[in-house]
């Protein structure tokens, strides 16, 4: 899988970000361009990208490792590993090393929040690992 992110140049700013976490596309340079499509126009948090603004931004792509499963929460490392929560049809992922996401317990939060999963139910916790490319 691949996600993604466009920020804005001046200050990092999120401007969109798609991603999938298992392929959907015949190879890696298919699956990013589906991705950066969708990142640009379909992410629901923002608005389309137009080409004004094209100059203005930058784009990251994280190829991401298989997902690993967890059973303990130390298994985790936010700087390191990105997190995969689910529990039925539900699922929130989360990519390492964001900046402000520095504790396991913070990472599992917004995993849970961005998946609407309660936090008592017994979700499963998968980690990965990404190749950043800036």
């Amino acid at each position: 899988g691949t996600f993604v992110s466009i920020k804005k140049k001046t200050n990092y700013e999120l401007r969109g970000c798609i991603g999938t976490v298992t392929p959907n596309q015949d190879n890696l340079a298919k699956e990013i361009i589906q991705n950066a499509v969708s990142a640009a126009t379909r992410d629901p948090r923002f608005k389309s990208v137009t080409i004004e603004e094209l100059d203005q931004l930058i784009f990251s792509v994280d190829v991401l490792s298989p997902l690993e499963p967890v059973d303990n929460p130390e298994q985790l490392n936010p700087r390191q590993y990105g997190l995969s929560i689910k529990y039925k049809e539900h699922h929130g992922i989360l990519l390492p090393d964001l900046e402000g996401i520095d504790t396991v317990q913070g990472q599992i939060d917004i995993c849970l929040k961005k998946g609407n999963i309660p936090k008592n139910e017994p979700y499963q916790m998968y980690r990965f690992e990404v190749d950043r490319y800036h």
